[in-house]
């Protein structure tokens, strides 16, 4: 999985000249919350947010009245307040690099560059619904979490129970127990809604926990 299979492509952008007060209005109408600030042929200048937007001043805010804030506002423009030093992404990295750099870096958008030009854009919201589709939250059927010992085989013997009885997995992925690492916690969704009989086998598994059992 790589940033350019779920990166919104052709994202909208606006030129460095557009006033603030056009480009807060451009997001709200869009629902956006980032906004790609480009030259000639796409090239990446900057970018500004929401926040970046909300958190304007002008100067010597202190000095000035009502009347005089609306005015220096209304002759701000984008370029005079985006972020020069945007963290980008090529469209060939992977997923888990993104949101990794994401999360280190708290920010919650990629901008999707190559050779200077802007691609696309990753943000947070994308990764959720990648999550969603990794763990078949759209999908009904019987979720459950198992928990093994962290050695080779376990996982092995979860699948070969699961395969005994005909059900067909539709998600599947794991995580270190919280604060036994020793133990793995097995999620696994299965495409069938009778959960007895899901319970009656996955707690039969020799060394492993039936923690949760439901259909979702």
């Amino acid at each position: 999985m790589f940033v350019r299979d779920f990166m919104t492509r052709h994202p909208l952008m606006v030129e460095p000249t557009m006033p603030i007060i056009e480009a807060k209005q451009y997001m709200e109408e869009n629902k956006i919350r980032h906004l790609p600030v480009i030259g000639e042929g796409k090239r990446l200048l900057g970018l500004v947010t929401r926040q970046t937007l909300e958190e304007v001043q002008p100067p010597a805010m202190l000095q000035l009245d009502l009347w005089e804030i609306n005015r220096a506002l209304s002759q701000l423009t984008v370029g005079d307040v985006m972020v020069r030093d945007v963290i980008t992404v090529n469209p060939d990295v992977t997923i888990e690099h993104a949101a990794r750099l994401m999360m280190e870096q708290k920010i919650g958008s990629l901008l999707v560059v190559q050779e200077g030009t802007v691609l696309g854009i990753i943000t947070e919201v994308d990764l959720h619904a990648l999550t969603m589709e990794l763990l078949a939250a759209r999908r009904r059927g019987v979720r459950a979490v198992i928990r093994m010992p962290n050695v080779k085989g376990e996982l092995a013997k979860l699948v070969a129970t699961i395969a005994e009885h005909h059900w067909g997995i539709l998600a599947c992925g794991g995580v270190p127990s919280p604060k036994e690492p020793e133990m793995w916690d097995a999620l696994v969704k299965l495409n069938t809604t009778a959960v007895d009989e899901v319970k009656a086998a996955l707690s039969g598994i020799e060394g492993q926990q039936l923690l949760d059992i439901r259909v979702a």
